[in-house]
């Protein structure tokens, strides 16, 4: 854990990615020890859910060697919640994607959220906790700075493809640029033939990630489906690096970024510099990328 002038920073290595905390109020020993219990709760979750691990409680579920009611009630809640999802984009997010248990899709955008409500009931109200990039956002960079994040481009490494701009949100992309074809189809048990990458824009990154997942799978039938959802905005990257995005997406896109897009919204030049690295990330406040 380290401090700077601005704040305090942590990177963690749980759940098969990378972790950050990024805390821009002044360090208490309050906050520092909610990072402390964040940090515990990524690993618990990873104990839990986990389905590359034997012993986690969801693998021994999926064998049939314990029964729902003999599992943390974490995983109820979020089997729950995955049932909510499923309902809400008509099955396109299912926690048996592929025929067997795995709520994989749900649970890491609910173990950030959850870590950053850790933080905010500490007393630290500026914070970016980011997931392997996937974030989840909480008021501002710096006093009257909004926060900054780059949405990297799925077919052109090291470039941008937007930069979406606010307080208090999450930011989740599903593609297949870093981990190849991994998202399945829940009415087939195949990969998914989405597009490039999709990103999703929302108060919470629980249903924010679960959404981006959904609308990955659904492929073409994504913008109108988002566009018809409220309180959440998209934008995509299709194969033919055409872009799409919804009215409100909250963001604009880099310069030659979206030739031949179906746009919707304002666009134009991104800031300078301020890459990200994966699906989403590059989180910056005045003076550069963290």
């Amino acid at each position: 854990m380290s401090e700077s002038r601005r704040g305090l920073r942590h990177v963690e290595r749980a759940m098969g990615t990378v972790f950050s905390f990024d805390v821009r109020d002044a360090p208490t020993p309050a906050i520092e020890a909610a990072v402390h219990d964040a940090v515990g709760w990524l690993h618990h979750v990873d104990e839990v859910f986990s389905t590359y691990r034997s012993d986690s409680a969801v693998s021994r579920l999926a064998r049939g060697e314990i029964g729902l009611d003999d599992c943390p009630a974490e995983v109820r809640e979020v089997l729950d919640l995955c049932a909510q999802v499923g309902r809400a984009t008509s099955g396109w997010f299912s926690a048996t994607p592929g025929g067997t248990l795995d709520p994989s899709g749900l649970v890491k955008g609910w173990a950030v959220e959850r870590a950053g409500r850790l933080l905010r009931a500490a007393g630290a109200h500026h914070t970016c906790v980011n997931g392997g990039g996937d974030l989840q956002l909480s008021g501002e960079a710096a006093p009257g700075v909004p926060w900054r994040v780059g949405i990297a481009h799925p077919l052109r490494p090291g470039e941008l493809c937007a930069v979406v701009t606010g307080r208090d949100l999450a930011v989740a992309t599903s593609g297949g640029a870093e981990r190849g074809p991994h998202i399945l189809d829940p009415r087939t048990g195949a990969p998914a033939a989405g597009p490039a990458s999709v990103t999703v824009v929302g108060p919470g990154l629980t249903l924010t990630d679960a959404y981006a997942t959904a609308a990955f799978a659904m492929g073409a039938g994504a913008q109108d489906w988002l566009e018809g959802l409220d309180g959440y905005e998209g934008l995509a990257v299709t194969g033919d690096e055409e872009i799409w995005r919804t009215p409100g997406f909250p963001g604009i896109s880099c310069a030659g970024a979206d030739r031949g897009a179906r746009r919707h919204g304002p666009h134009g030049q991104a800031p300078e510099g301020h890459r990200a690295r994966g699906g989403t990330g590059a989180v910056d406040g005045p003076g550069g990328a963290e």
